[in-house]
């Protein structure tokens, strides 16, 4: 699971964001993480899309280029102040 993963690699804190969600699920995930924040826990919950204005598909040529671009982000050395 992601939170493990993160929680593995040594994070200080991990915090659980997510808009929507069953209350059950929310609960279940707050035993791996620090905090969950979740907007809203619909009852009865049947599925997240009706929650969302535009849930259409990613397109995978999107995806990889998301991941293309965060990857490029990821090595970038952090900038050093200027002499002051």
């Amino acid at each position: 699971m992601a939170l493990q993963a993160v929680r593995a690699d040594g994070a200080a804190r991990v915090i659980l964001a997510m808009p929507v969600a069953p209350a059950e699920t929310a609960e279940m995930l707050r035993a791996e993480c620090d905090e969950v924040v979740c907007l809203a826990t619909p009852d009865p919950f049947y599925a997240v899309g009706p929650h969302y204005r535009d849930f259409r598909q990613t397109e995978d040529a999107e995806v990889v280029r998301l991941l293309a671009e965060a990857r490029q982000w990821s090595t970038v050395e952090p900038s050093t102040p200027a002499p002051g």
